[in-house]
């Protein structure tokens, strides 16, 4: 296919990273957005048709100016953007930092609605583009541990659900992805040890699902999606 242009906010080792490959290998050019210079300089060097864009997703202007340095530099605004921005905190509600609960649905849930803001009106001009949001299990339960985390997950899917309303009718697809396990990580294996592989989701297999349903006939589209592996408990 023609090269096309996917963005991905929150490049991490797990998620983030095996999305970009996944898109850099299915012919896109792959802008990559996150707060770690050295990770992303690391993934533009070893990844064919990337770009780093250093970036506090969290900061209005400083989005705004990473999508337009990804348009001049590719030419084109986004066709596919992702977001994979994270952040979470744990404990009981009694002993929270509301700071903190603040700080968590800035990066989950207000770094989405500015990076659709600023991505998705092209998106609605060409007649076709993708959102994909990557939530986890706390989208759906606020168990107590979670407290501080799962209402900013429950309320970035709510926006998405919004968002793929409002921007479906005019060709741009927006799903949320429900990643309903332990992903497979260095520091997961060392937290979760004597498990076996198949207690954990593969992050190439999540980037896997990414590029499939952000590439949905349009007869077709989803959005709740909840992906696990066969042993999970639900």
């Amino acid at each position: 296919m023609a090269e096309k242009i996917a963005l991905v906010a929150g490049a991490g080792r797990g998620t983030g990273g095996s999305v970009i490959r996944r898109f850099a290998a299915g012919g896109y050019r792959v802008a990559m957005l996150a707060r770690s210079e050295s990770r992303l300089s690391e993934y533009e060097a070893t990844i064919p048709g990337t770009l780093a864009v250093p970036c506090d997703v969290t900061d209005r202007e400083a989005l705004a100016g990473a999508v337009e340095r990804v348009r001049e530099t590719l030419g084109d605004d986004p066709h596919v953007v992702v977001h994979n921005a994270a952040r979470g905190s744990w404990g009981s509600f009694l002993d929270m930092d509301p700071a903190d609960m603040q700080a968590n649905f800035e990066v989950n849930t207000m770094s989405l609605l500015h990076l659709a803001q600023l991505t998705a009106p092209a998106m609605v001009a060409r007649g076709e583009g993708a959102l994909m949001v990557t939530g986890n299990t706390s989208t759906w339960r606020g168990i107590p541990r979670f407290s501080g985390f799962a209402p900013t997950k429950a309320a970035q899917r709510i926006l998405a659900e919004a968002m793929a309303r409002e921007l479906g009718p005019k060709g741009v697809h927006v799903a949320y992805i429900v990643i309903d396990a332990v992903i497979d990580l260095r520091w997961t294996r060392r937290r979760h040890p004597g498990r076996p592989d198949d207690f954990f989701i593969k992050p190439d297999a999540i980037g896997e699902e990414v590029f499939r349903i952000a590439h949905q006939d349009r007869s077709t589209w989803s959005f709740n999606v909840e992906i696990r592996p066969f042993g999970e408990p639900w």
